[in-house]
């Protein structure tokens, strides 16, 4: 076998590799990613992931029958934009978030760290932040009691926090409703898969794992991943390769 023979393929898996590894590097403002969301990627479908509930271009909240909440109320008549894998779980990679750096001191002279000095000084967290793929909307109250918990497999007599709308949330976890699963586990999958700074345990990553075979993809999830792709320039190969080749 000649020498080229053997530097083609290997080129070939290079490239490969890095098309699937390509992650965003397009927008690193999480308030420019919300804004697209909004305007350009829900404009025809404003329901939120895991409650199914409708808003409108000024992130009002109708909220579903049976909807309830006794917690963060004036956050349940707005959407906010979630990070499904929570900022935190890829942002504690970054050594400004767990200790901090001497630039980041506020009016005080007091040093910070986490989240506010992350992002003040890191370009490739923010650009992690601002994946379209990896965020969704959700009622505020939601968003706010759901927090950075990881989602698990709650026992049964766990009960929904939210009334029909089955989100539970205990001891610091949080179990979604079915409806949300599939697209959760993707999301999961495409942030491991296009990001070494984030890695799942094995416990979540079976999860995921099991809920992407069992809840599959929805139309809106394709086009959703397909619209992301345009504004953002790198796809979600995640959903994409679960999609039939029907153009969105």
């Amino acid at each position: 076998m000649t020498i080229s023979k053997i530097i083609l393929p290997l080129t070939f898996l290079i490239f490969s590799f890095a098309a699937v590894a390509e992650g965003n590097t397009f927008n690193d403002s999480f308030n420019k990613a919300k804004k697209m969301l909004e305007r350009q990627v829900y404009k025809d479908h404003r329901v939120t992931i895991y409650c199914g509930a409708n808003f409108d271009a000024k992130k009002n909240i109708q909220a579903p029958e049976g909807f309830v909440t006794t917690t963060h109320l004036k956050r349940a008549k707005k959407v906010e934009w979630e990070h499904v894998v929570p900022a935190e779980n890829f942002g504690r990679a970054f050594s400004e978030w767990r200790d901090g750096h001497s630039n980041c001191v506020d009016s005080k002279g007091k040093l910070f760290r986490g989240r506010k000095c992350t992002e003040k000084l890191n370009k490739e967290y923010r650009y992690m932040q601002a994946d379209m793929h990896n965020l969704f909307p959700a009622i505020g109250a939601v968003n706010a009691l759901r927090s950075n918990y990881n989602f698990v497999m709650l026992p049964g007599e766990v009960k929904s926090d939210f009334g029909s709308c089955d989100m539970r949330i205990d001891s610091r976890k949080a179990q979604p409703p079915e409806m949300a699963r599939g697209s959760i586990a993707r999301t999961y999958m495409y942030m491991e898969m296009t990001y070494p700074k984030y890695k799942m345990s094995k416990q979540q990553s079976q999860l995921m794992e099991a809920w992407d075979k069992q809840y599959p993809v929805s139309k809106w999830e394709c086009k959703r991943s397909k619209r992301i792709e345009k504004l953002q320039g790198n796809a979600n190969q995640v959903v994409d390769s679960r999609c039939p080749s029907t153009k969105f």
